[in-house]
């Protein structure tokens, strides 16, 4: 796990309906439901959580993404850079089918989540001034706390966006404003982001947890 963590220090239009269309502008970062994987680059470190597309239920054509994590510590990782000023909301949605049985993630042998999404933006040639903004499904700590990360504190923030009181089994639809919470977080105002990465990780917990992602994409709105 130290090394994913760590990894976030060095790294760290389609349109809608009629109605919307012509104010929403979207950018894609991942299409898992069209079944695609393109430039998503497997990241392992302690261990492989399986990650692989399957449809999301018995005779559908849309796909979702699994992750399958025991004791391991692996995640996809892209490179994708993001206009914030212009698409600073993130969109995604997630399912935990079995949740980590962590009681405090602020602590190391406790950093472990059944889902998280990092976006994370380059230092540089200053590579400890990278910033990876950490969105989690958590399971000690509350709903919407915000903490450093064990491993990176100075460079690696966690926001809890669902923990132990979340359904399992159950999709949850989520959207972020990243420019306002690398502010909230950082005290920075950023006009970018450049890696996308999403992990289901178990490795210090030596458990199991099961994962589904679906698509992922920014907007204007």
């Amino acid at each position: 796990m130290l090394g994913f963590k760590i990894l976030t220090v060095f790294l760290l239009s389609a349109l809608g309906g009629q109605s919307v269309a012509e104010t929403v502008d979207r950018q894609w970062v991942g299409q898992f439901s069209s079944g695609r994987l393109e430039q998503w680059e497997p990241q392992v470190f302690s261990g492989e959580t399986r990650y692989q597309l399957q449809s999301e239920q018995t005779g559908s054509d849309l796909s979702v993404l699994h992750a399958l994590s025991h004791a391991s510590a692996s995640g996809l990782v892209k490179h994708q850079q993001v206009n914030l000023t212009e698409t600073p909301i993130l969109h995604w949605r997630w399912k935990v089918a079995r949740g980590v049985n962590a009681t405090n993630e602020r602590r190391k042998n406790n950093d472990d989540y059944a889902a998280r999404v990092y976006i994370i933006v380059k230092g540089g040639f200053f590579p400890w001034k990278t910033m990876a903004l950490n969105y989690v499904w958590a399971n000690g700590v509350k709903k919407g706390d915000m903490w450093n990360n064990a491993f990176a504190p100075g460079q690696s923030k966690m926001l809890a966006l669902r923990s132990a009181e979340a359904e399992l089994g159950q999709w949850y639809e989520e959207s972020r404003n990243v420019q306002r919470d690398f502010q909230a977080l950082f005290g920075e105002s950023v006009t970018h982001i450049d890696v996308i990465a999403i992990m289901t990780d178990t490795d210090n917990t030596g458990t199991r947890a099961e994962t589904y992602y679906g698509d992922i994409f920014f907007s204007n709105r």
